[in-house]
């Protein structure tokens, strides 16, 4: 531009200057107008995936001999994946450019996503995550964050955040994703869907970047309870038909109490639903953390003193930190070669929990395998062939965007206490969402032993119908007053 103006000094009085002048500033403004419009169209493109999707692609399902000409399970379902897990021909990037600029594209096919292909399913893209799967907010600090879409001022969840913002979006009829210490279950409450974390290694996990293989499971979102339920019997392999057995359901009472959400929008609703339905006993309740507590010895090694013995929060936070420490520990024995070698650029938060890993001197590992066999031992006591715990999915609603630095830790101890429960024990969880509050998505979990997979899809499709009406009759009430006795959270 300023070659120009320095022409048009030097040439003023030669009109021809003046001609190739116009047509060289017509020639930048108009590159300017294309790049602008080229920037607002990549907005917009972003804006209306809700930011869920890292690359789009189109695998088919792969083709079945012409006999039997049965329906497929899942023909005609659409799915996406969360960038963890490997496709032919594709890099499996983890959430993390470095890692992707590090690795080659996969020369074979995650099991996992095989299954579904060849149930009929079509898989349409890969999904935004947290880097490294180490993160439980959705946040990328690369690739943006995907946009919550029932709440769009608030995170996602992680850390298989864009796959549930593509369920709940309406992108795809389910998503794939992974759950570690709540990387499914999370994602489904703030963005107000259904998810299931199966029993661990209920799944196949080859094809799959590990995190930490003893608490890794792959699981999956829905909208629709019959294709969370049609993707379980695909993917778990289980008896189309089983003995019926009755249903106990059992109140985790000091959980709720934690929980910022009346008891009358989680439990009423939960306990109304099961009255109009058979083949249910009469609920139970019970102090989980106390249970806990009484029943996994070796936590004792891990407790605090706290004044607060009566709200469990003594268990429940020994729990979490065995899981965070062996997160930690098998994080650091799969990839701290590469971290070191590669020295990635990670977000805030996630380079500060990567760090600690890989720098933290691990002693006495044994002891926190032996917690996790002791709490699916503990569990199965709890809810033998019939039962099923009842939990507040989360406890706090969803944080605003870009609002984690101010209280990252007390909302990530909160979050861990109530996630530890499936993932220490190795057991399945049903995320089913419970309407709003506050403008928010309110979620319970359903629990069961390791194993029971079938069992908790089969209750989870039974109850939902009489759940949702139960929502509408709750929330049309007026009359909700808060009897949870919440705790402040000055107590954590």
């Amino acid at each position: 531009m300023s070659k120009t103006i320095n022409l048009i000094k030097a040439n003023a009085s030669n009109p021809k200057v003046w001609i190739v002048a116009g047509i060289t500033v017509a020639g930048i403004l108009l590159l300017a107008d294309t790049t602008r419009r080229r920037r607002r169209k990549a907005i917009i493109i972003q804006r209306q995936d809700f930011g869920a999707f890292l690359e789009r692609f189109d695998l088919i399902p792969i083709p079945q001999p012409p006999t039997p000409p049965a329906k497929l399970p899942l023909q005609g379902l659409t799915f996406a994946i969360k960038d963890i897990f490997d496709v032919k021909g594709y890099v499996t990037g983890f959430g993390n450019p470095d890692w992707r600029r590090t690795h080659e594209p996969s020369d074979k096919m995650a099991l996992v996503l095989t299954a579904l292909l060849q149930n009929g399913a079509k898989c349409v893209g890969k999904t935004v995550m947290d880097e490294l799967a180490f993160g439980i907010t959705g946040e990328n600090k690369h690739y943006g964050t995907p946009i919550n879409p029932k709440v769009q001022s608030n995170i996602p969840g992680g850390s298989s955040s864009g796959s549930a913002v593509a369920v709940a979006a309406e992108f795809v009829d389910f998503a794939l994703g992974t759950d570690t210490i709540g990387g499914i279950r999370l994602p489904a409450s703030f963005c107000g869907i259904l998810g299931f974390r199966p029993s661990h290694r209920a799944v196949s996990t080859i094809g799959l970047i590990p995190n930490s293989q003893s608490l890794d499971t792959i699981g999956w979102f829905a909208r629709d309870p019959s294709v969370l339920h049609r993707v379980g019997h695909a993917l778990l392999k289980v008896k189309a038909v089983e003995p019926k057995r009755e249903r106990r359901l059992v109140f985790a009472d000091d959980l709720f109490q934690l929980s910022k959400v009346t008891k009358q929008k989680t439990v009423y609703v939960v306990s109304k639903a099961i009255e109009k339905l058979s083949g249910y006993q009469p609920p139970q309740h019970i102090n989980f953390s106390q249970y806990v507590a009484s029943n996994v010895p070796s936590l004792k090694a891990f407790g605090q003193n706290s004044s607060n013995l009566q709200y469990g929060i003594s268990a429940l936070k020994a729990l979490s930190s065995v899981m965070v420490s062996l997160q930690s520990y098998e994080f650091k024995t799969n990839h701290e070669e590469w971290v070191k070698n590669v020295k990635p650029t990670l977000g805030p938060e996630i380079s500060h929990r990567v760090l600690a890993a890989i720098n933290t001197k691990y002693e006495n590992v044994k002891v926190l395998y032996k917690v996790g066999t002791e709490m699916r031992a503990a569990l199965q006591s709890l809810l033998k062939d019939d039962g099923i715990l009842v939990i507040p999915t989360i406890v706090d609603p969803p944080p605003k965007l870009n609002s984690m630095k101010d209280y990252s830790t007390e909302f990530h101890d909160r979050a861990c206490a109530v996630l530890s429960i499936a993932s220490m024990s190795g057991g399945c969880q049903a995320c089913v969402p419970l309407g709003n509050d506050a403008g928010c998505p309110v979620s319970v979990s359903f629990v069961s032993y390791h194993g029971a997979d079938k069992f908790l899809l089969d209750a989870v499709l039974d109850m939902y119908a009489s759940l949702q009406d139960q929502v509408s009759i709750a929330f049309k009430s007026a009359l909700l007053p808060d009897v949870n006795g919440n705790m402040d959270a000055s107590q954590w």
